[in-house]
C-alpha cells in the first residue's frame, strides 16, 4: 500500500457548550482511498462522544489494506466506514476471464473488461465486478476550506477512462463538508472524453447502532419496491421488482419499523422524494439516537441496504444504479438508474447526514 494510501484528513467542528443537542464533532476522509470516510463522531446527549460509522482505528483500518489481495487491493475499502462507488455502484456481470482477474461485458456497445474482485462464497458461485474502481484511488489534487460554520475538504481525480476499462473519461471533482449540524458529501462527475459516458455513484456507509441492540434500531426507507435477487450468496437481480407493501421489507410507513431479524442485502427503489430528496432514517431508540440519510433525487434513485442480523451496523447506500444496470435480465428501455453524459456534460451526487432525537 502506497504510505499515502491513509492520509488522513480531519475535519473538525467545536465541541457544543450545550451537550443536551446532538452534533458532529468530526470526520475523516482517506484522499488516498477514493475520499472514502473512514469515520465520523458525534456527540449524543445519552451516550456523549460516538463514533457513527463501523470502522477500526486508523492504525487497524492499514493493516485490513494493507492485507488486501494483491490483485484487487482496494476491496478492504468497502467492508468498514463509508467507501465511494463510481463510475457503478454495486454488481456487475460479465463473461469471467479465465485467469480469474475480470469479467468481460458490453456497456453502449463496446466491450471493456472490469476487475472481477467479488462473488459468491459458495463453490462455483459466480465472480463479478463490484463498487466501481475507484476505491483505491489517489486525488490529483486536495484543498481545504474552514470557516466559521463549517470544515471542508475538496479533490480532484482526473480519472480518464479509468486504466482503460471504461467508456469515455470522467474528471470526478469531491466535497466533504462537516457543518455541527450536518455531514454532506458532493461529487461532481463530468464527461471530459469524446463519447457518452455512464455514470453511477454510491457512498457505502456502514452505520455503527450505538446500543449494540440490532433488534430494536429501526429503519425508515421511502421506497414502494425492491428489486428481487436470487439469492443472498451472489446477490445476483433476476429482473423482477416487486412491491414492498404487506412484505417484511416495507420501511415506507412514518418513523420506519424495527430491524428484528430479517436478514437484508436489497436495492429499495420506486424512492418518494418530495422537496427534491429521498430520506431514509436510522434509529436506535435505546440509545435516543436518529439519523436521516437524504439523498438528492434524482439522479439518486435507490438505497441499497445491508444488515446481517448478528451484525450491530446498518449499511444503508443512495446511489444512482441498481446492480448490474446493462444486464440483460431488465426489461428493454426500463431505468435502471445510470446517468448518461455526453461530451461535457456533468453530473451531481450529494448525500447528506443529520442527526435527530428520536
Amino acid at each position: 500500500m502506497s504510505e499515502h494510501s491513509l492520509e488522513i484528513v480531519t475535519l473538525q467542528r467545536p465541541r457544543p457548550s450545550d451537550t443536551s443537542q446532538a452534533a458532529f464533532l468530526s470526520a475523516q476522509i482517506l484522499p488516498g482511498r477514493g475520499m472514502m470516510t473512514l469515520q465520523i463522531t458525534a456527540l449524543l446527549p445519552q451516550t456523549g462522544e460516538t463514533d457513527l460509522l463501523y470502522a477500526p482505528s486508523p492504525e487497524k483500518a492499514r493493516e485490513l489494506f494493507d492485507s488486501g489481495p494483491e490483485d484487487f487491493p482496494g476491496n478492504p475499502s468497502y467492508l468498514i466506514g463509508g467507501a465511494i462507488l463510481i463510475p457503478y455502484a454495486n454488481r456487475i456481470r460479465g463473461a469471467f476471464s479465465p485467469d480469474g482477474k475480470t469479467v468481460e461485458t458490453t456497456i453502449l456497445g463496446k466491450t471493456v473488461h472490469l476487475p472481477a474482485n467479488a462473488g459468491g462464497r459458495r463453490t462455483g458461485a459466480e465472480r463479478y465486478s463490484m463498487h466501481g474502481l475507484v476505491l483505491d484511488s489517489g486525488m490529483d489534487e486536495i484543498g481545504r476550506r474552514t470557516t466559521d460554520e463549517e470544515d471542508a475538504v475538496t479533490a480532484i481525480l482526473r480519472a480518464g477512462d479509468f486504466g482503460g476499462r471504461w467508456p469515455s473519461a470522467a474528471e470526478i471533482s469531491f466535497e466533504n463538508v462537516l457543518r455541527s449540524d450536518s455531514f454532506t458529501v458532493n461529487i461532481t462527475a463530468r464527461n471530459v472524453g469524446e463519447e457518452r459516458l455512464p455514470m453511477g455513484i454510491g457512498w457505502h456507509p456502514y452505520f455503527a447502532l450505538p446500543s449494540g441492540r440490532r433488534q430494536q434500531a429501526r429503519l425508515h426507507i421511502p421506497a414502494r419496491e425492491r428489486t428481487l435477487v436470487n439469492d443472498y450468496d451472489e446477490v445476483l437481480p433476476t429482473g423482477e421488482v416487486v412491491p414492498v407493501a404487506g412484505t417484511p421489507y416495507d420501511f415506507s410507513m412514518p418513523g420506519g419499523k424495527a430491524l428484528e431479524g430479517l436478514y437484508l442485502d436489497d436495492c429499495f427503489v420506486d424512492l418518494q422524494a418530495p422537496g427534491g430528496h429521498a430520506v431514509a432514517t436510522v434509529v436506535d431508540p435505546e440509545a435516543a439516537y436518529g439519523l436521516r440519510v437524504l439523498g438528492a433525487s434524482p439522479p439518486i434513485r435507490a438505497f441499497q441496504v445491508y444488515g446481517p442480523p448478528e451484525k450491530d451496523f446498518i449499511v444503508l447506500e443512495p446511489q444512482f444504479n441498481w446492480a448490474d444496470p446493462f444486464g440483460g435480465q431488465w426489461r428493454p428501455g426500463m431505468d435502471t438508474g445510470m446517468a448518461l453524459l455526453e461530451p461535457g456534460e456533468s453530473v451531481v451526487y450529494s448525500a447528506r447526514l443529520e442527526l435527530f432525537a428520536p
